[in-house]
């Protein structure tokens, strides 16, 4: 286990060193406090997180080792520094009109005005999110050739949907246009715009992975060598852990108002998410339990369905990360049922 979790154990040290130092530096008298924070926060991402890591082991284990390790390595760059600071500075500099360092200099030195202007941007930013998974968590159910269920009295029906032509399009814009007509007025237009590029986005990445895929195939089949993806599953797989991390982000700011200290909790939770993954995919953990992805894809659909409810009523972070465990938690134990029962059948014969 330590080979795995090494590199997030160094993260985590080094993260509480410097929230302890930020906060004697920052807030003097509250230093151990910023360090429970930065602790919670990792745990609320993990939590929040943990079906994100079921759905990445899946398209890891089609990618190079290269891509792997970059994944690792790249992606968390990205995860921290992108999706945890970068990316909500940019959205609150492209909503308010605000020049780039401006917006940068706010999260530092004004974190009130900093975060009003982050709320400002909530609805359209959890449409996106919520439009983006929606999409995989119907991709996932209404594929044809899908031949394992686990929940089959809501799968199966599912399944049978994709006789109808495009219906994760239909359905997510279905869902779009329907939060719309709760958000204000002056948020309408942009909240239609974050979900309908959401929907695009996920068909456009989907669709060129499909393709490389098939090409992967062919080559393989001339090869006798595995099926491997390079740059555009990394850029899948970050795709997704952006909309999976936009709902944390946001609720981050409820617990503190201090991005640093919020980037640093989430930096160890998504490090720990991401070792988690690297651990499944070597483990070939996805392979030995049968329903572990379908109740990570059940938890992607609620986490979607939440997104949305949020863009015009505050859904508690607990709910959403309870909502996940329970679900993935119940596929993993039913996994280890259906192990037993084939192991109990073998024996008999």
């Amino acid at each position: 286990m330590l080979k795995y979790f090494k590199g997030s154990i160094f993260v985590t040290v080094l993260g509480l060193l410097a929230a302890l130092y930020w906060g004697m530096h920052k807030h003097p008298g509250s230093e151990f406090l910023c360090v429970f924070i930065v602790i919670f926060l990792a745990i609320l991402e993990i939590t929040l997180s943990f079906d994100n890591a079921v759905v990445n082991a899946m398209k890891l284990e089609k990618m190079t080792p290269q891509w792997q390790h970059r994944f690792i390595t790249w992606g968390i760059l990205i995860a921290v520094f992108g999706m945890r600071f970068l990316f909500p500075v940019l959205v609150v500099a492209i909503f308010s009109g605000l020049p780039f360092m401006q917006v940068v200099n706010l999260s530092m030195n004004d974190v009130d005005k900093y975060t009003h202007y982050l709320q400002m941007c909530h609805a359209p930013l959890v449409t996106f999110g919520g439009a983006f998974l929606f999409m995989l968590f119907l991709s996932y159910f209404c594929h044809e050739e899908k031949e394992v269920h686990w929940l089959s009295a809501l799968e199966i029906p599912l399944q049978k949907l994709h006789m109808l032509k495009s219906t994760e399009v239909i359905v997510t814009s279905v869902l779009v246009y329907a939060c719309q007509t709760f958000v204000p007025e002056e948020q309408k237009l942009s909240v239609v715009i974050s979900g309908f590029t959401g929907i695009v986005l996920y068909l456009l990445i989907d669709g060129v992975s499909k393709l490389l895929e098939k090409i992967a195939e062919e080559k393989a089949k001339l090869t006798g060598e595995a099926v491997k993806l390079g740059f555009v599953g990394f850029l899948y797989l970050e795709l997704i852990d952006a909309s999976f991390s936009l709902d944390g982000v946001l609720g981050a700011f409820a617990i503190s108002k201090d991005v640093i200290i919020i980037t640093i909790g989430l930096a160890i939770g998504a490090m720990f998410v991401r070792s988690l993954t690297l651990f499944m995919v070597e483990k070939k953990t996805l392979q030995e339990y049968l329903y572990l992805e379908h109740g990570a894809h059940w938890a992607i659909g609620f986490l979607a369905v939440i997104m949305f409810v949020s863009t015009y009523h505050e859904v508690p972070e607990v709910v959403t990360g309870l909502t996940g465990l329970f679900l993935v938690g119940w596929a993993f134990v039913d996994s280890l049922k259906h192990n037993k029962k084939l192991k109990q059948t073998e024996n008999n014969k």
